[in-house]
Parts: C-alpha cells; sequence; structure tokens
C-alpha cells in the first residue's frame, strides 16, 4: 500500500505521540498553564532582547585600542561563561563622530569574522554599545600567548620545575635557549606557524586583513593548537580604515612605507614571528629608527642565514619558506596562506621532510601536554605567566 509521506510526517508533528500520564494511567493535568502560555508567546515573537550580565574580572591587556579583560557573563540558574571583553576607547580620537564611524567598521568587520568559525581564529560572539562606548564580546581562549613563552623568565622558572629526562626531551622537541629567548624546536615553530597560516587563509577568503599578526596576538591553546587572536585592526581589503594601526617590528615593509596594506602583508607579519621562533632573539630588536627598520626590512632575506642558528640554516626548504614569507617585495611572497603552507617549499613541504629523516614528533600533543605543564606551574607560582 502506498502512503502519504507528507500527511504522515504532518500528522505526526501536531499530535503529540506520547503524553503523560499518571500513575494511575489517567492523563497528567497541566498545571503550568501560565507558563505554558509564556512558551508559546516565546515561540510567536520574531524579536526578543534580554540584559546580559558581564562581570569584569581580571585586566587581560591593554594597548591604544583599548582594554581587554576576562570577564564572567551570567545567565539564568547559575550559569557562568569565561569571555574576554575588549572594550574600545575613544581616547585616540579627535571627535565622537570619528570613534562612532571606526567602530561602525569594526562592528561590521566583527561580524565577518563571526560567522568564518575557524579552529585556529579568535571567535567573536557579540559587539554592544554601553553609552556609546563599544565593547566586543569573545571566546575566553585557555593558554599562553607566544609573547609570554618567549620569555627567559617562563624558560628558567620550567627548567627549575621539570624533572631532567622531561627537561631534556624539551630541549630536544619543543624549545631550548635561544641568543637571548628561547627558540622553538623547528618542527614545533612550523606546527604553530601552520596554524596561523590556516587561520589567516580563512580571513583571507572573506576578503578581511588581520593587519597585527605578532607573538602577542598568537595563542597556544591548552588543546595543542594555535589560535590568532585580537581583531582589532582588522580590516575588509574593499574598506580600509583611514587611520592605520599596527606594530612597527611586526609589520610588512610596504606597510611602514605608507603602501597598500594587503593579505600579502599578513605573511611578512607571520613570517617575522617565524624567524624569531626558529632565532631565539627579535628579529628587530634595538631598532627604534624607521629608516633603519626599513633597511633591516629590505635586507632581512639576504641575511637569513647569519641570523638564524646553524642547524636551522643549514636546511634549504626551511629557509625557502621562510623568504617566501618575508620577501621585501610583495609579488616575491608566496600567493597566498594557502599556498605558503601547501606548495612544494611550503611548510606541510618541510614537515614531510622531518617525517621522512624520522625527525617529526606528535607536535600538538606535546604542545598540550606542556602547556598543560606550565598551568600547573602558574597554578603553584601564580603570576609567572600571567602577569605584564
Amino acid at each position: 500500500m502506498e502512503t502519504d509521506d507528507t500527511l504522515f510526517n504532518n500528522s505526526a508533528a501536531d499530535e503529540d505521540l506520547s503524553p503523560t500520564i499518571t500513575q494511575d494511567g489517567e492523563m497528567a493535568v497541566n498545571q503550568c498553564a501560565k507558563l505554558c502560555e509564556r512558551y508559546q508567546d516565546i515561540l510567536r515573537e520574531k524579536r526578543h532582547s534580554w540584559t546580559t550580565h558581564l562581570r569584569l574580572l581580571k585586566k587581560l591587556g591593554s594597548g591604544g585600542q583599548g582594554v581587554v579583560y576576562l570577564t564572567e557573563r551570567r545567565g539564568s540558574d547559575g550559569f557562568t561563561l569565561p569571555v574576554a571583553l575588549k572594550v574600545f576607547s575613544p581616547e585616540r580620537y579627535a571627535t565622537p563622530i570619528h570613534y562612532d564611524s571606526d567602530m561602525a567598521r569594526m562592528g561590521r568587520v566583527a561580524a565577518r569574522v563571526a560567522r568564518i568559525q575557524h579552529e585556529n581564529l579568535l571567535v567573536v560572539e557579540n559587539f554592544l554599545d554601553r553609552d556609546r562606548i563599544r565593547l566586543m564580546v569573545m571566546e575566553w581562549v585557555e593558554g599562553f600567548d607566544l609573547r609570554r613563552l618567549l620569555t627567559p623568565k617562563m624558560f628558567g622558572v620550567v627548567k627549575e620545575r621539570f624533572s631532567r629526562k622531561r627537561w631534556e626531551h624539551v630541549n630536544e622537541v619543543l624549545i631550548t635557549a635561544g641568543p637571548e629567548q628561547p627558540r622553538f624546536k623547528a618542527g614545533v615553530a612550523v606546527a604553530i606557524v601552520r596554524n596561523c597560516l590556516e587561520a589567516l587563509a580563512a580571513m583571507h577568503r572573506q576578503d578581511i586583513v588581520h593587519g597585527d599578526v605578532k607573538p602577542g596576538n598568537i595563542m597556544l591553546k591548552r588543546s595543542g593548537h594555535s589560535k590568532i587572536i585580537d581583531i582589532g585592526s582588522a580590516f575588509e581589503i574593499d574598506d580600509p580604515p583611514q587611520r592605520r594601526a599596527c606594530t612597527p617590528a611586526y609589520a610588512a615593509l610596504e606597510v611602514l612605507e605608507g603602501n597598500e596594506n594587503t593579505p600579502l602583508s599578513d605573511l611578512a607579519s607571520l613570517g617575522y614571528v617565524t624567524i624569531e621562533l626558529l632565532a631565539g632573539k627579535p628579529v628587530f630588536g634595538g631598532i627604534n629608527d624607521l629608516q633603519e627598520l626599513l633597511e633591516a626590512k629590505r635586507t632581512l632575506s639576504d641575511r637569513l642565514e647569519e641570523f638564524l642558528p646553524e642547524d636551522v640554516a643549514c636546511n634549504e626548504l626551511l629557509m625557502a619558506f621562510c623568504r617566501g614569507l618575508i620577501a621585501p617585495n610583495p609579488a616575491d611572497r608566496f600567493p597566498s596562506a594557502e599556498e605558503a603552507d601547501l606548495v612544494d617549499v611550503g611548510a606541510a613541504a618541510f614537515h614531510r621532510q622531518l617525517v621522512k629523516n624520522d625527525m617529526a614528533s606528535e607536535y600538538e600533543n606535546d604542545i598540550r601536554i606542556w602547556i598543560d605543564e606550565l598551568f600547573e606551574i602558574e597554578a603553584a607560582n601564580p603570576g609567572f605567566l600571567t602577569q605584564q
């Protein structure tokens, strides 16, 4: 017999096939008539609004754009959730109209980033107006940013707390001493950078430039993955901001020269981070003069072997990868973040080389275990990694 599936499905939807009954087998009497009315009202309404309670717990950082706090978002019935809250300051704007205009642009960018939903990119949850001051609600990322991990203080405390056997493994696989700060082993450094390339590729596919890739904006999560955070300098390619914000030491050469800021500029910034991870010292440390900084960025590709440790500089594939990120002329860089990972001299090829030579490790798992250990040390020594 043929059946009318549409009729059957509609009937099933309209009829409660498993009604609540009492112990005597009788239909239960609904004691929540008023609540049921409110429930139906909610289903009928097309718009709803409610108050979100945000409790600022601890300042995480501050800069020219404003302040970021670890914040507790409170809901109903004891529900609480840690989130990060960025409060945008109007102090650098000439008039309230300039602030409003820039915040409108920021709100559009935040909405587009929120829809990307990539595991290596910060999740934006809301953009709010509180007495005309804008606030951005973001996920709370449990982990440590690279700026805090690349410090002699971190290295010294960890060395004191680890057993000799564990310390030898960390030095061999993860991180070791550098000339001025810790340096990551090449396989781990490239694993971190590959996660960042994925995040940038996701942004660039939506025609968004991050605009401020640097160690402080890259988190190593407790899961072992890396995540790019802080989109306060991000912008749509077809709507760049009139006021440029960047970190000079990590900004691409063309950005400092006042030329166009593009997705390829993000690659250069990530390239400077990559080299710092491998070298164990800031790439442009001690340079305070703009012209000197510009010249250092123009010539870095030619000086790469001198700048990096011998065990890194001897790898031609790794050198080609770094040069493909930092080339002073954007046209000489990898054409995209995606290709920087996947082309013949890309990051994935370097990892394949390590596997072939039996020099690879389970990078994300090694990072995860290490970050867990850092959290344990932080719990015993509050502030050793989290204090400003």
